[in-house]
């Protein structure tokens, strides 16, 4: 027998030897309870959206997201150089704000969840503060509400600007997808087994 809290509610469970096929589930919440041996299972699910999302962040962040016509005159735009304008033009607030918690911040919980999920090298005092620094910096990666921001910008404005999306919008919100599915599958309990 061995002792498992719930990620979920802390409810301490006294879980039997499960079979690979066998699901261990919290008998307060319901959430499922990661059992020993399923480090690599959850470790490659999470690595590999991840490392999808790693993939997809590039031409999200460097293609052109948006192009907008107004009165005759054409403008397109990626997420880092409207945000390198927005700094070049003395927006210094909203141009740091928009690359830290859009580029900067959604960068870093993906290649620490890449370190957690991919590379078992690390002592537990690193594991530790890598999950420490990659749940905080997780809270403030706003790439889906940025994801947000451009659609309700488009229907408030509609009228008044044309807008096409550029090849950036299909690469920005599998990105995003990603992410989530990362976030979703990682599991923290897991990355303490066989250390």
């Amino acid at each position: 027998m061995e002792h498992r809290a719930c990620h979920c509610c802390g409810l301490i469970h006294r879980l039997p030897q499960l079979t690979p096929n066998q699901k261990a589930v919290c008998t307060r919440c319901g959430a499922g309870i990661s059992v020993p041996g399923c480090r690599q299972a959850s470790a490659s699910r999470t690595a590999a959206a991840a490392l999808a999302a790693f993939v997809l962040f590039w031409p999200a962040i460097l293609c052109p997201i948006l192009q907008i016509e107004k009165l005759g005159h054409q403008q397109q735009s990626s997420i880092l150089s409207g945000t390198i304008e927005l700094l070049r033009h003395g927006n210094w607030f909203v141009g740091g704000v928009v690359l830290l918690f859009s580029v900067v911040f959604p960068l870093t919980k993906i290649v620490l969840l890449l370190e957690l999920s991919l590379l078992e090298v690390f002592h537990r005092r690193h594991k530790a503060l890598t999950l420490r620094i990659m749940e905080h910096v997780g809270k403030w990666s706003m790439m889906d509400v940025m994801l947000l921001a451009f659609l309700v910008m488009l229907v408030k404005l509609g009228n008044l600007v044309e807008f096409h999306f550029g090849p950036a919008v299909i690469a920005f919100v599998a990105c995003v997808a990603m992410s989530m599915i990362a976030s979703i599958t990682f599991d923290p309990h897991a990355i303490w087994e066989d250390s």
